[in-house]
């Protein structure tokens, strides 16, 4: 059965973006770009809520052919055009979207049906609203997170509404150069 794990940055104190959806506080260099880029390769699928997956495609499809596109941006376009997209959103729909999948009712049952396919572990990119939407309904299997060594004090944070206890597993951690560490969990 495939995964779903929540690929986000959080302050120290467990914001995912400012107030106002402000993320100019998240570090990122390309120590951690190359680390990512690593395990991304081996995804074949993304998941996004509706806000994050309208920016991602105002962005990624072309940042790869731009003449002063870095490394990164090259390769994670080459992926992000290859990548299967499913977004949960109750206003768009899939008619002449590429490789995308629309989510707008029966999250459940969608997500499950998905999980039974073939493929590799689903990446959810971001995208706190949907996130929140999955931990509720139990179907997030893990959790890779990427801690900065900032304390907001306020904005939108990874957990939410929490009706159960989750136990995780630490899988493994890292300590970037940046003071970024990352924390790679299971359920």
């Amino acid at each position: 059965m495939r995964k779903i794990i929540s690929f986000m940055h959080i302050s120290l104190d467990g914001f995912v973006a400012g107030p106002n959806g402000e993320m100019n506080w998240i570090n990122v260099d390309e120590e951690i770009f190359d680390h990512v880029g690593e395990r991304i390769s081996k995804t074949d699928t993304a998941l996004y809520g509706r806000v994050t997956y309208q920016m991602m495609e105002a962005y990624w499809p072309n940042a790869g052919d731009k003449p002063n596109a870095s490394q990164h941006d090259i390769h994670h376009s080459k992926w992000y055009n290859k990548a299967h997209k499913i977004v949960l959103s109750k206003t768009l729909n899939d008619a002449g979207l590429t490789n995308t999948t629309i989510i707008s009712d029966d999250l459940s049952n969608e997500i499950n049906k998905i999980k039974q396919g073939a493929g590799s572990e689903i990446l959810i990119f971001g995208s706190p609203t949907a996130t929140h939407s999955l931990i509720q309904q139990n179907l997030i299997d893990g959790y890779w997170l990427f801690v900065n060594p900032i304390i907001l004090g306020q904005g939108i944070p990874l957990f939410i509404d929490i009706k159960d206890k989750i136990n995780l597993k630490l899988l493994a951690t890292r300590q970037f150069t940046s003071g970024v560490t990352e924390l790679n969990y299971t359920l």
